[in-house]
């Protein structure tokens, strides 16, 4: 790759999106950056080029221009494309790396494919942390964007964290497998601390953990956390049960059903998140500090999140 090929777009620069800019920053890749909020100024000391609009990426952006979106999905990825693509050229790129529905990344590659733009879906995987320091990166598309993103997709994830899952909506299905899956274990080690906690006598709960994290088959980035969590709060008295979510999961239970595939163990973990809700059950404590360790998110009811959910409605199974 030439000097000039190693930059790329990142619009939407909260905690995922500021943090894989730091990472490709402190690479030597230069990242121009948008958000509706401006950039703060640790990311203008890493190098960060600002661009007051959609339109700016034009002027900073050598074509191909692939430029990364991480915005909530729904209606808000469309209004960032459409305003984003009437100031590309022919062959610019798109990224979707937020946690859109496969379907609706099927529908917008269809869409700008008649304006000769292409659009790249980019499973995003690692949390806060990953986009940091490397992530895990499920991209979907065709291989002409894909040739043009993909050594700096590698560049930006872990090692061996990154595949070109398959054609376009891959990136984004193979994302939202992993998050059934993802619930389903949270749902399991949850449900462990639980029993712990109910054993006829007192366990070194925090002790258990630990020895679990070493050699033994769930050792894993979740037990880790737990462990972490448990010992920083002190147990897990202290943590809200009330377990929020953006509603993803639920989008791959309906394609479970249309796809007439059962996924039992994924569906009964979104069915007790929402039994989480009466802030009681120390399984869904647990949970909570799991998701805060990984991807900070909130505990107890959230408002912004909850909207999110409810705004990322899709519009259904693609025919």
């Amino acid at each position: 790759m030439t000097e000039v090929q190693r930059e790329i777009g990142v619009i939407g620069l909260g905690r995922m999106g500021a943090n894989l800019s730091l990472q490709a920053l402190e690479k030597g890749i230069r990242v121009v950056g948008f958000d509706i909020k401006g950039v703060s100024p640790e990311l203008k000391a890493a190098g960060m080029t600002e661009v007051s609009s959609l339109g700016g990426f034009r002027e900073e952006l050598s074509s191909p221009r692939p430029v990364l979106i991480y915005v909530p999905a729904g209606p808000a990825v469309d209004s960032v494309i459409d305003g984003l693509v009437s100031h590309f050229d022919r062959g610019d790129i798109a990224v979707d790396a937020g946690n859109s529905y496969w379907g609706d990344s099927i529908r917008r590659h269809s869409r700008l494919s008649e304006k000769g733009i292409h659009f790249v879906d980019l499973g995003t995987s690692g949390g806060v942390e990953g986009a940091r320091r490397g992530a895990c990166f499920m991209a979907g598309g065709e291989r002409e964007p894909i040739t043009r993103i993909e050594p700096l997709l590698v560049e930006l994830a872990a090692p061996g964290g990154y595949v070109h899952a398959g054609p376009p909506g891959a990136g984004h299905f193979t994302k939202l497998v992993h998050n059934g899956i993802e619930f389903g274990m949270l749902q399991a080690i949850g449900e462990g601390i639980d029993l712990l906690g109910h054993y006829r006598n007192r366990l070194d709960v925090a002790g258990v953990i630990r020895c679990w994290r070493h050699g033994s088959v769930i050792r894993s980035w979740l037990i880790d956390l737990m462990e972490e969590a448990y010992r920083r709060e002190g147990g897990t008295d202290s943590t809200p049960a009330y377990v929020e979510d953006t509603g993803e999961v639920s989008w791959l239970i309906n394609d479970a059903l249309h796809m007439e595939v059962p996924i039992p163990v994924i569906t009964q973990s979104v069915m007790q998140l929402f039994a989480s809700r009466d802030d009681r059950k120390l399984w869904a404590r647990a949970i909570a500090m799991m998701r805060h360790g990984f991807g900070g998110h909130p505990y107890g009811p959230n408002e912004s999140v909850a909207r999110e959910r409810r705004e990322g409605q899709v519009q259904g199974f693609p025919k």
